[in-house]
């Protein structure tokens, strides 16, 4: 694995963990049933701690999103078709995620869960933070399932570039003709 989808991997973990860490909140929304008030009112007082976070911290993810994004977009630029396949794929995944983060999640926190209004934990719910903290939790799990795509796409890649390295063009004497042959690589028959 070279050093760009080193670069991207671990750019790409990186956000993935970040996403990891709103689990608290989402949990509560997405895997629990029936989802009670208390459920909600918990995980909407997350994102109430969320939205407050220092802007230094958004500052360092989005760098990470540019750096992932722009080695991904640096790797489609050689042309092979390998990187076609994978990187474009690769692409594609971290810019739905760019964008549904940009225009749905970030939006959603700053303008419905800057603060809450005064209530108990098991006092009833107001229907806009109930379908915006469950909007929420739906769109992190996209994200985070986009950014998993990404990982397995350039696994994809890591795994077809090393399955090419085992192959060398040989010229046939009688002929002049050449033709792929594979190496032997460990544990095959030619070592036995």
């Amino acid at each position: 694995m070279g050093v760009r989808a080193g670069v991207v991997v671990c750019a790409t973990s990186f956000l993935i963990g970040a996403l990891f860490t709103h689990w608290i909140a989402d949990s509560l929304t997405l895997w629990k049933f029936p989802v009670t008030d208390e459920h909600l009112w918990t995980a909407a007082s997350y994102y109430v701690v969320l939205a407050k976070f220092p802007q230094t911290l958004v500052y360092v993810l989005t760098a990470i999103v540019a750096l992932g994004g722009t080695t991904i977009l640096w790797s489609l630029r050689d042309g092979e078709a390998g990187n076609l396949m994978f990187d474009g794929g690769s692409i594609f995944l971290f810019a739905t995620t760019i964008v549904m983060y940009s225009y749905s999640v970030i939006p959603s926190i700053f303008s419905k869960f800057s603060s809450l209004p005064v209530h108990e934990f098991n006092s009833p719910t107001p229907r806009f933070l109930r379908i915006a903290t469950l909007d929420l939790a739906s769109n992190n799990l996209i994200c985070s399932v986009a950014l998993t795509g990404v990982l397995a796409l350039q696994a994809g890649r890591a795994w077809a570039e090393r399955n090419d390295d085992d192959y060398v063009v040989v010229e046939l004497p009688e002929d002049g003709s050449k033709s792929r042959a594979r190496t032997p690589g460990p544990g095959t028959p030619a070592e036995r």
